[in-house]
């Protein structure tokens, strides 16, 4: 008897839950159909109309789709659909990368990967403010295939991040000598980096941007190659560095890579200073007139 009505409640709920997401559908749908114009949409717009945006039948003819079967849609009927389909509906009613996302959950869809939105160039203006305000403390920005985008001047004079490298952040962890030189912990690191290097190929299979990047590895040497063929995996994360900076010494930082939904293309990774050494002090004073003057004497690595 137990069983059974906990069976009950369960499948109550799951009703309960489907009606409220066809409800939100519907509406969700006659909001972004509103607020398109028929000139917006390719349209002639002669005649009055009772509501503002486009007519059902219109999105359905510029979907390609039937009328009466967009009609469903919108009233939030227990309709089969498919991907294509809504990636056609999001086109005539104009979705932004988010919105589409928010369609296919709404529709029973599992939503497609993230992508950048359209104010691409000013979110990247702002990643550039987020890292400059991190200052003293090292930041860098990334593309999904490790290439540095920008980084901070923090980045520049304690992780020896300059014009003159690959630009690759992985590439440069293997090939740069003053990366490595300062690096304490280079070689716990390194198995850390290949296996969350090996985690973003494994979930881009196929793209020859990671196939091109992973052939550019094994040339530089067995080092990388070795750690590759162990088959290790881990998700991007927290990775504990010590650099041993030729004037502040040992250093302890904590990396984090964070994704920013508005842009998947890119990965923010901050340093923070650890409780440990006098790191945060150092880092404020490598920030310094002073220390900036005292590195341009100082020897390389």
């Amino acid at each position: 008897m137990t069983g059974g009505t906990v069976a009950s409640g369960a499948g109550e709920r799951t009703d309960g839950a489907k009606a409220r997401r066809r409800v939100e559908l519907r509406d969700f749908l006659m909001s972004r159909r509103a607020r398109v114009s028929p000139a917006e949409a390719g349209l002639p717009e002669g005649g009055r109309r009772r509501t503002p945006g486009l007519r059902r039948e219109e999105v359905a003819v510029l979907a390609g789709v039937g009328a009466s079967w967009y009609q469903w849609l919108e009233q939030g009927r227990d309709i089969s659909v498919s991907p294509q389909v809504l990636d056609s509906v999001a086109r005539v009613l104009k979705l932004s990368g988010t919105e589409r996302r928010h369609l296919y959950v709404l529709a029973g869809l599992n939503p497609p990967a993230p992508r950048a939105e359209r104010d691409a160039e000013h979110m990247s203006e702002g990643l550039r403010r987020l890292i400059d305000t991190w200052m003293p403390y090292p930041a860098h920005i990334m593309d999904r295939y490790y290439n540095c985008v920008v980084y901070n001047d923090a980045a520049a004079m304690v992780l020896g991040m300059r014009p003159e490298t690959t630009q690759n952040c992985i590439l440069d962890f293997f090939t740069d000598p003053m990366y490595r030189s300062r690096s304490v912990s280079w070689e716990e690191n390194a198995a850390t980096l290949v296996a969350q290097f090996r985690a973003a190929c494994s979930e881009n299979p196929g793209d020859e941007g990671f196939q091109e990047l992973l052939d550019r590895l094994h040339a530089v040497g067995e080092e990388f190659t070795r750690l590759w063929e162990r088959q290790d995996i881990r998700p991007a994360g927290l990775v504990h560095k010590e650099i041993d900076h030729p004037l502040a010494g040992l250093l302890h930082v904590e990396s984090t890579a964070l994704k920013v939904p508005a842009r998947p293309d890119l990965t923010i990774v901050m340093h923070t200073p650890l409780p440990l050494a006098d790191t945060a002090a150092k880092l404020e004073w490598l920030a310094t007139p002073q220390a900036r003057r005292g590195a341009m004497y100082r020897v390389a690595g």
